[in-house]
């Protein structure tokens, strides 16, 4: 599918904004194409584009490259850089997906396989007056500062929950079947957690080389536009949440090791409690294993009151050591 953003007809009171429309198929796409967008394409949409722009769209093996000279490079007067972009992130199953975003003097053309809401956001923003100048440059620059604001939310609420979920592990009150439960459960979330926050630092330093490409190849025309900043101001904000995202991974590192402790101090309290039983009843044992040895001559075999000697002796036996445990505060 081709969608086409050009400059809205009308300038509104706000300032400039894009019209979107998905260009039917056997139509051309018009000169004034500011953005083209490029969801799950065939190779006859590959093609037009191609033909439009006289530039190559990459394939989608060739976007999953991890060699940067592979993913970041000029090529008939258009940069081409691919970054990861974090897809599905409100769902159980998050996932990277890879970008391609093609500059020209004419357009900007983005090659996507899925649907990531930080593009659906600048769609959104983009149709509002004031949303988006009439600029290749502004609409790379709008998509970069939504991508990352989008992972800055979504770093946010992970750290939100992580605190609840920190909370519920150091206060959890729950006894037996349904405290090992709960921490099952926590170990699964924490995990869940861990790859959110590992898919975001993965996401972000793709995005810090696009815009380190960027700067370093920037023409001197947009220079003279203020982009520069722009971006200068976007690697800054990659890197601090690079940074949170390093502080959040310690932290589910953290609740990850205290859960386990928790988890083996229960299975140490289990074994402790079978040890002691064993130790319990090892001394009556002894005593009725002693009573059960068929020698001729046992004074207690003739005695009147000689069951319930053996059978005082043996409760004696696994009393007394019973009342040293708990002396000891081993129970």
């Amino acid at each position: 599918m081709i969608v086409i953003h050009r400059p809205a007809q009308a300038v509104l009171p706000g300032g400039e904004s894009l019209d979107r429309f998905v260009l039917p198929p056997g139509e051309s796409i018009p000169e004034d194409a500011l953005w083209i967008d490029l969801i799950d394409p065939t190779r006859e949409e590959d093609r037009l584009v191609e033909r439009h722009l006289n530039i190559e769209i990459p394939t989608r093996e060739e976007m999953a490259d991890i060699e940067p000279s592979e993913i970041l490079y000029n090529e008939n007067n258009a940069r081409y850089m691919t970054a990861r972009v974090l897809c599905h992130s409100d769902s159980d199953t998050p996932k990277l997906i890879d970008v391609s975003f093609i500059l020209t003097e004419r357009a900007l053309v983005t090659v996507r396989y899925g649907e990531p809401r930080s593009f659906s956001m600048f769609m959104a923003r983009a149709g509002k007056p004031g949303g988006c100048r009439h600029q290749p440059e502004a609409v790379l620059d709008g998509l970069i500062e939504t991508i990352i604001d989008r992972a800055a939310e979504i770093l946010g609420t992970v750290g939100q929950r992580i605190d609840r979920l920190s909370q519920s592990i150091f206060e959890n009150e729950k006894k037996g079947t349904r405290r090992t439960a709960s921490f099952r459960a926590a170990l699964k979330s924490i995990g869940r957690k861990g790859d959110i926050i590992s898919n975001v630092r993965e996401s972000m330093v793709s995005v810090e080389r696009l815009l380190l490409f960027l700067s370093a190849t920037m023409p001197r025309p947009q220079k003279s536009r203020g982009y520069q900043a722009e971006w200068r101001t976007a690697l800054r904000d990659v890197q601090s949440i690079e940074e949170h995202a390093t502080f959040l991974s310690n932290k589910v590192q953290f609740l990850l090791d205290a859960t386990l402790g928790f988890v083996t101090i229960e299975q140490n309290d289990v074994t402790k409690i079978f040890s002691v039983m064993s130790v319990i009843f090892l001394p009556p044992t002894l005593v009725s294993s002693m009573y059960g040895m068929n020698f001729r001559y046992m004074p207690e075999l003739e005695w009147d009151l000689g069951y319930p000697w053996a059978i005082m002796l043996m409760i004696s036996a696994a009393v007394v050591p019973y009342l040293v445990f708990r002396w000891k505060r081993w129970l």
